[in-house]
C-alpha cells in the first residue's frame, strides 16, 4: 500500500516524512493541493517493477517474433517501408 503525504508536509518536515511513511508502505504518493501528483518508490521497488516492465517487452517481442510479426532488411530498406525516408 501506498501512503500519502502532502506537499506541504514534505515541505516542513524534509525527508525525515518520507522516510516515516515508506516504512509503513511500499512507497509515498505526494499530493499538491489535494491532487496526486508524484509517487516515491525505494530503489528495490522500483528495481522490481522495471525489472517486471521489461520482463514482460521480451514476452511480447518474443510473441511478435513467433507470430512472423518482424522485419529482417536493413535500416534503409525499413525506413522507406514505412515512409520514414
Amino acid at each position: 500500500m501506498v501512503g500519502k503525504i502532502t506537499a506541504n508536509e514534505l515541505k516542513v518536515k524534509g525527508i525525515s516524512a518520507i522516510d516515516e511513511m515508506v516504512t509503513d508502505s511500499d512507497g509515498v504518493m505526494i499530493t499538491v493541493r489535494g491532487v496526486d501528483k508524484y509517487i516515491l518508490l525505494p530503489v528495490e521497488k522500483y528495481n522490481e517493477l522495471r525489472e517486471m516492465e521489461l520482463d514482460y517487452a521480451i514476452k511480447e517481442s518474443r510473441k511478435e517474433i513467433e507470430e512472423g510479426h518482424y522485419f529482417s532488411g536493413s535500416i534503409e530498406e525499413h525506413l522507406k517501408r514505412t515512409g520514414n525516408v
